[in-house]
């Protein structure tokens, strides 16, 4: 289902606080004092009216900024509970674990560590659409998550991506998925500025932007390594836990590396 309509103080709050804290202010600012001196400029009723303290416009400027410091707040422990959630994640079924609204955040929040503006459109949802919107060196990508992890995303949902692509004249799509592509979707994208982000490629992404003390251990490893499934080697170059992933092209089954593309072991 998707999501409902976003409103002005909706939009507030996926933005940084300080814009929400300094639209506050600047909104008091106009509505208090800038339009009752307008009016009183006029002269007249107007000027008696608006020239004291407690002109009627007042309850309007106090409660836009109420409105405007807690879209600020929603923002500011939004940000701080995403951070923390990247931060944390050590493993696939960490991931798999996270709803599909906070697994959206985290891809989101991935890029933005990357140097990029992330835009949360809305105009997605549990059920797919356009989640995030980046923007880099003057170049817009359409990115959709999927956190399917038992199931792989089928050609269709490719192909409303590419639709997509061009009707807002896009430069290039990116989804990640934690359960992989169907083959038929990996050889649509193929030729086509679409990256297909699957396996523990979403995970590597995370990792690549976590803190340095945030190295995945030997136990974690090992326990990666009992979630990908029973038989999960590891790696023969950095040892670390290999998935199963999909040959776009022939479309065959191999044990790729879940550190790719940092390694690109394979068996």
């Amino acid at each position: 289902m998707g999501r409902g309509r976003k409103h002005f103080f909706d939009d507030l709050a996926t933005l940084p606080w300080p814009v929400g804290l300094a639209v506050g202010v600047l909104g008091y600012m106009a509505i208090a004092h800038g339009i009752p001196w307008l009016f009183a400029r006029s002269g007249g009723a107007f000027a008696t009216i608006f020239g004291s303290a407690t002109h009627p416009f007042m309850p309007l400027a106090w409660m836009f900024l109420g409105l405007c410091l807690i879209a600020a707040a929603v923002s500011f422990f939004g940000a701080r509970r995403t951070r923390r959630l990247l931060d944390t994640r050590r493993g696939l079924d960490s991931l798999a674990a996270l709803g599909w609204r906070d697994f959206e955040r985290l891809v989101g929040e991935a890029y933005r560590r990357r140097g990029y503006t992330v835009e949360e459109t809305g105009l997605g949802g549990a059920d797919g659409g356009i989640d995030l919107i980046l923007r880099r060196d003057g170049k817009r990508t359409l990115v959709q998550c999927k956190q399917w992890r038992r199931e792989k995303v089928p050609v269709s949902v490719v192909r409303e991506m590419y639709g997509l692509l061009a009707h807002h004249g896009a430069d290039a799509v990116r989804i990640a998925a934690l359960g992989g592509f169907t083959p038929e979707a990996a050889r649509f994208a193929d030729d086509k500025p679409i990256e297909l982000i699957d396996g523990a490629m979403p995970l590597e992404l995370i990792r690549e932007v976590q803190p340095a003390g945030n190295v995945p251990s030997e136990t974690a490893r090992t326990f990666e390594r009992s979630a990908a499934g029973p038989g999960a080697p590891p790696c023969p170059k950095c040892s670390a836990v290999m998935v199963r992933r999909t040959n776009r092209r022939t479309g065959e089954e191999f044990w790729g590396c879940s550190a790719f593309p940092v390694c690109k072991g394979s068996r």
